[in-house]
């Protein structure tokens, strides 16, 4: 394999076509969520990009409503992916773990310094999960890298968490922050 995590969701998919389509859904979903966590990580160090608070209390409503998009728009590829996919036992595990002690902020100071007035328990929460999507995605990364082959047990049951972790309380709090 060797050639990045779209070629683990290629080499298990049933129809090309769902892999295309589940593939850049995910790439989309990697930008923004990168988009969104780079933005705050900015703050957290002091860089009060945009220069004002008003700009800055835009650039978090616009990083949230770009990550809810391409998280929305997800749900139907993925679905159709795990349908296809239904692996024969359901004894596969996640291939990703949980946040990290790094991605464990609080976000209050964070956002006063920055004068943007956002709720911070929601900050948090889209924060951690958007990293657990990321590092999702680096695991299958690294997987291929490795040459390590998943089987399609463990790749539908890391999607099926994934899933869970995404239209749960994380599309409600995308959608709270992008208002």
């Amino acid at each position: 394999m060797g050639g990045g995590w779209a070629d683990v969701i290629e080499l298990h998919a049933v129809d090309a076509t769902t892999a295309r389509r589940l593939t850049g859904q995910l790439r989309a979903c990697e930008a923004a969520a990168l988009a969104f966590c780079r933005l705050l990580e900015r703050w957290s160090k002091g860089d009060a990009v945009p220069a004002t608070p008003g700009a800055r209390e835009a650039a978090l409503r616009h990083a949230a409503d770009r990550a809810e998009t391409a998280i929305a728009g997800l749900e139907k590829p993925l679905g159709r992916y795990l349908l296809e996919l239904e692996a024969d036992e359901a004894e596969g595990r996640s291939w990703y773990g949980g946040p990290g002690a790094g991605e464990l902020v609080e976000w209050r100071p964070v956002l006063d310094r920055a004068g943007v007035s956002a709720p911070p328990d929601r900050v948090a929460s889209v924060y951690l999960e958007l990293a657990v999507l990321v590092r999702a995605l680096q695991g299958l990364e690294d997987a291929s890298r490795l040459d390590t082959v998943l089987d399609a047990s463990t790749l539908w049951a890391g999607l099926f968490d994934l899933r869970d972790t995404l239209f749960g309380s994380t599309v409600d709090d995308l959608r709270a922050l992008a208002a």
